[in-house]
């Protein structure tokens, strides 16, 4: 053991993206499907950049968990199985980017069945691995995903290490895969005027450092590090440039193992 890890792991990497396609912005506003150049802003992730993403972590040889919206799935079919092709995990991330506040406890399960059964038939496995859109549960959220036999949540900031949490009835223990939103190229990459997101759109090398920062305090304390990233906004080349700097970054620190999320909940599940 070193620290909370097993063997000689320091601390736990998590790459991981968030392909929501037009999704966030229909759900954000429906009239925006007439708005063309937004939605092509927002359909450069799954069609331009995701590929070029699957490639760089290829080229790293390392493994990612990507998050995708039902409606994303089912007009990418080919883009999904390619991502579990090459090993990546493919998870649970609503429908058309419900964030389940918003919803019924019966709309709720009604989203998360429908994208269980689309993510299921197009990779011949149901997702264990979820992530709320917008990053905000509900009050019946984790009953949910314990009754539909979800392993883990990736959506609290109650941590900075897996931690565990319980639902359904009777309940039952979920890992919590924590996330924070400075660990997110949102906050420093969205700009849509005409959605009204004018984000400071700030400089890759600006938001390296402040990453690597992060990492680096993570790395201090042997705890997870757990980055989120769209592919419409860090698969422009120069961001994605960023992004291979700092795995590189991250690879000259001992100890570092890059995983998928479902492999960390599950080594956490298991005792680590």
């Amino acid at each position: 053991m070193s620290g909370i890890w097993p063997d000689d792991i320091r601390c736990v990497a998590l790459i991981t993206f968030d392909v929501d396609g037009i999704t966030s912005w229909l759900n954000r506003n429906p009239d925006f499907i007439n708005y063309p150049s937004l939605l092509s802003m927002a359909e450069y992730g799954p069609s331009v950049a995701t590929p070029r993403i699957l490639d760089m972590l290829d080229a790293q040889g390392i493994p990612g968990s990507f998050y995708i919206p039902g409606y994303v799935a089912e007009t990418h079919p080919d883009l999904v199985r390619e991502i579990a092709g090459r090993g990546h995990e493919v998870a649970h991330h609503g429908y058309i980017h419900e964030p389940p506040a918003t919803m019924s406890p019966e709309k709720e399960e009604e989203v998360l069945i429908k994208g269980i059964g689309i993510l299921g038939d197009l990779t011949g496995v149901a997702p264990v691995g979820y992530r709320s859109p917008s990053w905000e549960l509900s009050p019946v959220s984790l009953d949910l995903l314990a009754k539909h036999n979800f392993h883990y949540d990736s959506s609290l900031m109650g941590d900075d290490a897996p931690y565990l949490v319980q639902g359904g009835d009777p309940p039952r223990d979920l890992v919590e895969l924590p996330i924070h939103w400075l660990l997110d190229d949102a906050p420093h990459f969205a700009y849509a005027p005409s959605a009204n997101r004018l984000g400071p759109m700030r400089n890759p090398d600006e938001v390296f450092e402040s990453w690597a920062a992060e990492f680096r305090g993570i790395y201090r304390y042997g705890r997870c590090y757990n980055l989120t990233m769209h592919p419409q906004y860090i698969g422009r080349p120069g961001r994605l440039l960023m992004l291979e700097r700092l795995i590189e970054y991250i690879k000259t620190f001992p100890g570092v193992r890059f995983m998928r999320a479902v492999d960390v909940a599950d080594m956490w599940e298991n005792g680590a």
